[in-house]
């Protein structure tokens, strides 16, 4: 609040309610690395207190050395709660289009192979990217297609929003053609919202996932890996090693969608630059991978 008296001004402000100090913030930095990778900056700290103060609240902590007590001597059942408190959700349909482009060119080049398609969407947020994979897929080969879209992420609260299918219109920026087709719009007391068709729908299966887990239920030869702006939070080593495994999934002539600002010159033993932000394996890599196949 500010208020003045002639020249002169008082600010007032508010006390913080719960006391956070730089170990408690070094301890959440420590905590989100070791468990999902997340590497936070030192001006993430007002970020980490306003999101962390909903958890105290929530779980009737007193402080956040109290909150953080528990993940120190392992006895919290508190991890999801945390994990989700502090991953970034900002994702929209056909964002960076021009990977929806190539994709719609990499899925007619498949389905002339008449093999079933295997695609993943690594970080899905509330189901946006996946969807539009799923609406690209749809426009491009027909109804009822061989194609499989594994999506997941580390937070359960925006797989599930993801699992519902349901978006606010009015933040949709996508044609009318491609509302009518692949969605429902909602009437009474749903009026101002859509919800995905069952035939988008179909094409993908959610699940949570945690890039840095020592298994990935997924299938093996995938023919693209939908990863943007998920690297942007990880420090280089923690890249290094999500890439590392994401080569031993991927197809030999597959490809990696990363985001806009992802730059991966440091993993170029697994991958090399193809186009605008999109990634194959590095030549021995793919050989490494062709040879693997051909002797199961």
């Amino acid at each position: 609040m500010v208020t003045g008296r002639s020249s002169e001004i008082e600010v007032m402000v508010r006390p913080r309610e719960f006391c956070f100090t730089e170990r408690d913030f070094e301890q959440v930095r420590n905590l989100i690395h070791e468990r999902a990778g997340i590497s936070l900056s030192d001006n993430k700290r007002e970020l980490v207190y306003s999101r962390l103060t909903r958890r105290l609240r929530a779980t009737g902590a007193k402080s956040f050395e109290d909150y953080l007590k528990n993940f120190l001597t392992g006895e919290t059942s508190e991890w999801e709660g945390f994990i989700n408190a502090l991953t970034t959700n900002l994702t929209s349909f056909f964002r960076e289009n021009h990977h929806f482009e190539l994709l719609a060119q990499q899925l007619r080049g498949l389905a002339a192979r008449g093999s079933p398609i295997r695609l993943w969407c690594s970080a899905c947020s509330t189901g946006e990217e996946p969807y539009s994979m799923a609406m690209t897929v749809l426009e491009t080969l027909g109804p009822n297609p061989p194609v499989l879209i594994q999506a997941t992420d580390i937070d359960t609260h925006v797989l599930a929003q993801a699992e519902q299918g349901t978006y606010a219109a009015e933040n949709l920026t996508l044609s009318e053609t491609r509302l009518h087709r692949f969605f429902h719009k909602g009437v009474g007391k749903h009026s101002g919202s859509v919800r995905i068709r069952p035939e988008v729908r179909r094409l993908v299966t959610f699940f949570q996932l945690n890039l840095l887990d020592t298994h990935w239920p997924l299938h093996s030869s995938l023919n693209a890996i939908f990863c943007r702006n998920v690297m942007i939070y990880f420090d280089k080593d923690t890249q290094y090693k999500v890439l590392k495994k994401m080569s031993q999934y991927l197809d030999p002539e597959g490809l990696l969608y990363a985001g806009h600002s992802e730059i991966f010159h440091h993993a170029r033993d697994f991958f090399h630059l193809r186009g605008k932000t999109v990634y194959q394996l590095s030549p021995s890599k793919a050989t490494g991978m062709v040879n693997q196949i051909e002797q199961r």
